[in-house]
């Protein structure tokens, strides 16, 4: 469960670029400052890591100037590809800012979503605590059981011998039923909260225009409203609307503060989850060896998850904007520049890991060092929860199937932010 993300107008951001499609082409052969990272069709097609090496060696504090349909100006930011420099970054708040928005694009003047993860202290401090205690040691503690019992009844549920969406049946499955237990949010009416995070995100194909989009959010906001109402004035509550309805610095939000916050902590909890889940089946199935490794020792488990992590990263880079001029490995950023910080390429990068980024090991002495989680006052919020779900699923996948078969390639959305899965057909064999 992360901080996650507002999409501003990012839907059809690129097709007002003219640019044509990068995703089939030898990356070493574009010229350098033709080179765009944030298409999504270069991580649809999964061909992305490529771009990202080369920029690594040749220039990993890269400059690109996009010309939009509409727009005076040249739309520009850094992309910054180094692990180290993605930690400094991170790690320097007063310098690199999160406030207005953490995605490439700014926030719709018209249709703003605040959110705390697109704050600075001392706000986003403030609101971070009132919502934190969620998953704090404590209450991980009690998740537990309540998650075995749900993965095992869902594992328990599904077809043996015969294919279908592992995305859907389980991924998506488990981590809607940890959401909705966060928000004490009705159990029958889940699969909105799955339906408002596509919708918040935003991929191609999950909504048709910007209208129909800002509507859905808005029913969203509605329905959490009428949460909110029956809340208020009840004491105590450990749910996450409780919580931001009693806080002190969240109980007198704008409604849209309150669907910012609402995006951010629904995208959080199920998007980064659920992408991990489907990524350690697709690279198991992918790396044979360490499959069998992990069945002849499961207790591997709480290992191979933050490899997982790392392997997926399951939110590809963070957006941050410099608050005064600096320099970053010699290249002069400038107050008010956009920059991002590439965590899919902090991951493979060579420089910070013992034993080749590019392979799946999930024994990986020093797999905990990914950034996939971020660094600093923004790190990801419920991190061991998610691990927790990762690892309760495979002992239990463990227990029940000699092998989580993928049976085709999977479907990635189309999204440079989101690092997902719509779709991975799966075949269970029994033990």
């Amino acid at each position: 469960m992360s901080e996650a993300q507002n999409t501003g107008n990012y839907v059809g951001f690129h097709a007002k670029t003219g640019a044509e499609s990068q995703a089939n082409k030898d990356p070493y052969s574009i010229p350098l400052d033709e080179i765009d990272l944030i298409r999504p069709d270069i991580f649809h097609n999964d061909t992305h890591l490529g771009f990202f090496e080369r920029l690594r060696k040749e220039d990993p504090v890269h400059f690109q100037s996009l010309e939009i349909e509409g727009m005076e100006k040249p739309f520009t930011f850094w992309n910054v590809t180094r692990y180290d420099d993605i930690r400094y970054v991170d790690d320097h708040h007063k310098i690199f800012s999160s406030d207005g928005s953490i995605v490439v694009d700014d926030q719709d003047a018209d249709f703003p979503l605040p959110m705390f993860i697109a704050m600075d202290p001392p706000k986003h401090d403030l609101q971070r605590r009132e919502v934190a205690p969620v998953v704090a040691p404590r209450n991980l503690v009690n998740f537990e059981p309540v998650i075995r019992e749900r993965t095992a009844s869902v594992l328990d549920s599904l077809p043996v011998g015969e294919k279908f969406n592992f995305v859907s049946e389980v991924s998506i499955e488990l981590t809607t039923r940890m959401l909705a237990t966060l928000f004490d949010f009705p159990f029958e009416d889940r699969a909105k909260l799955t339906r408002w995070s596509d919708v918040a995100t935003a991929a191609e194909g999950v909504v048709e225009t910007e209208d129909q989009r800002r509507a859905e959010l808005i029913e969203c906001l509605e329905y959490f409203t009428n949460l909110w109402n029956e809340r208020v004035n009840r004491e105590g509550g450990n749910d996450l609307i409780s919580m931001l309805a009693h806080g002190e610095s969240t109980k007198n939000m704008e409604p849209m503060e309150y669907l910012g916050n609402l995006i951010l902590l629904i995208v959080g909890g199920n998007d980064t989850t659920r992408n991990s889940m489907t990524g350690g089946v697709h690279f198991l199935n992918q790396n044979p060896a360490e499959y069998a490794k992990l069945k002849a020792n499961p207790d591997l488990i709480p290992k191979m998850v933050p490899e997982i992590i790392r392997y997926q990263t399951p939110l590809a880079y963070m957006r941050r904007t410099a608050l005064e001029d600096t320099e970053l490995r010699g290249k002069q950023i400038k107050k008010g520049d956009r920059v991002l910080m590439w965590y899919v390429s902090g991951n493979r990068d060579p420089e910070a890991f013992d034993q080749d980024p590019n392979q799946f090991i999930i024994d990986r002495h020093d797999a905990r060092k990914h950034v996939s989680f971020g660094f600093g006052i923004h790190r990801c919020m419920g991190n061991r929860l998610g691990e927790m779900q990762l690892r309760i699923l495979w002992e239990e996948m463990l227990k029940r199937f000699d092998r989580v078969e993928a049976v085709g390639d999977p479907v990635r959305v189309g999204s440079s932010f989101v690092k997902g899965y719509s779709e991975l057909p799966v075949v269970l064999h029994r033990k």
